[in-house]
């Protein structure tokens, strides 16, 4: 594989697997207002923010972590300015202590902290507004959780950057599935191993506590109640689906994310994992097959965006599918139907919010993928002409793509006003 590639999708892994605690969006609002709070360089008195629709509904339905139970967009803020620290990211509020979650309980009553909905702006946007005295700070948040754009104190930019640079981050338009499939074949193991085995290590830990205790919904619990836990299918979805309980209901435990997600890393990942123990793969063929799979869900949600209205656990459910295709010895062909059987399944599902259905989306998007390799293994296709598939693959993954990001614009307008009860 030509080193320019290969480089660019190592890259891309190790800056898209990241830790993080609980539902991502509430975490990325404490981020900003963490940070917000250490440009300010004092604990502000009031603040204000400013959020996108999409990371409005998907704070609303879900516990903040370490937060003793508290829910909003509110309570991210001011438990990031009271206890947070910004320089563990994603995971800025894992050393809370229950004095800062009371101080949070306290503040939120108070009022200190107002909401408000952005309009016109990307479906990924947070921007924390701290004051004290005559003091006041800005930090705001763009395209990733992660991204500061602007940074700003007493009216003078600090900081500015609109776009995410390609070289830190790796160029995912360059993602396809010929070369990800090389990628998987070819990738000397030692240099993904960390990244995937810390995946693996994280997600495999919430997705125990999720089926040990009562999270939620208890979608995983439930599925194993139903079916028992001798079918290895059965395990793959309760597993990936007991680490959204948890994580939906405020659990602790750190998860690594795909495409800014915990649920799409645990659904990426955990039936990967469950299939490789079922027929004791070795090590080697487990990591090559999570290296494929994790780039064929990023290279997925790159033509819909992190945030939108479309499922993000469609992509991750069909791409584990691939994993475990990868793992029996499926060919390219093969692995790329796999996708598309999967994907003119369920593609199209609705995001409406982050919140313990998720769970259950997450058992029907495997299941989605595992029928779908079902199918392509036995030369059952659906074939172009048919929907949105035609002969390219490439381009039946771009135009379910086009669906997610703009057919089903109008659709993400619906679901916010509903939730805000317009």
């Amino acid at each position: 594989m030509e080193r320019k590639i290969y480089d660019n999708y190592l890259t891309i892994l190790k800056a898209e697997l990241l830790p993080a605690m609980g539902c991502t969006e509430p975490i990325a609002v404490a981020f900003a207002a963490a940070k917000a709070r250490a440009v300010l360089g004092k604990m502000p008195e009031r603040m204000d923010v400013y959020c996108s629709g999409n990371i409005v509904k998907n704070v609303k339905g879900v516990v903040v972590p370490n937060s003793g139970g508290q829910m909003g967009i509110d309570v991210a803020a001011v438990l990031g300015v009271v206890g947070g620290r910004e320089d563990l990211e994603l995971e800025v509020v894992n050393s809370v202590t229950e004095e800062q979650i009371e101080k949070t309980r306290e503040l939120v009553k108070s009022g200190m902290c107002d909401c408000h909905l952005v309009e016109g702006e990307e479906n990924l946007y947070i921007r924390a507004e701290v004051f004290a005295g005559e003091d006041k700070a800005l930090v705001e948040l763009k395209t990733k959780h992660t991204h500061i754009s602007r940074i700003e104190k007493n009216g003078e930019i600090l900081f500015a950057q609109d776009d995410i640079e390609t070289s830190s981050q790796g160029d995912k338009s360059q993602l396809n599935l010929k070369d990800i499939y090389e990628f998987a074949n070819t990738v000397d193991v030692e240099d993904v191993r960390g990244v995937l085995e810390r995946q693996l290590k994280y997600n495999k830990a919430i997705s125990e506590e999720g089926l040990k205790n009562a999270w939620g919904a208890q979608v995983g619990r439930t599925l194993l109640e139903i079916h028992g836990d001798s079918d290895w299918k059965v395990r793959a979805k309760a597993a990936a689906a007991a680490g959204s309980d948890a994580r939906m209901s405020g659990c602790a435990l750190p998860v690594v994310i795909n495409s800014g997600s915990g649920n799409q890393g645990m659904t990426v990942s955990l039936p990967i994992l469950e299939y490789a123990d079922e027929v004791k793969c070795s090590e080697e063929k487990l990591l090559r097959a999570l290296t494929l799979a994790n780039l064929l869900s990023l290279h997925q949600k790159r033509y819909i965006g992190n945030l939108s209205a479309y499922c993000g656990a469609v992509s991750a459910g069909c791409s584990s599918a691939c994993g475990i295709a990868y793992i029996d010895g499926a060919s390219l062909e093969v692995i790329g139907h796999t996708i598309i059987n999967a994907i003119c399944n369920v593609g199209g599902m609705v995001c409406d919010g982050a919140k313990s259905s998720c769970a259950a989306k997450i058992a029907s998007s495997i299941e989605a993928g595992l029928l779908g390799y079902e199918m392509a293994k036995r030369g059952h296709n659906f074939k172009p002409g048919e929907g949105m598939v035609v002969e390219d693959m490439e381009q039946t993954i771009r135009n379910i793509g086009r669906m997610g990001r703009v057919g089903m614009k109008g659709t993400d307008v619906e679901i916010l006003n509903i939730m805000l009860g317009k």
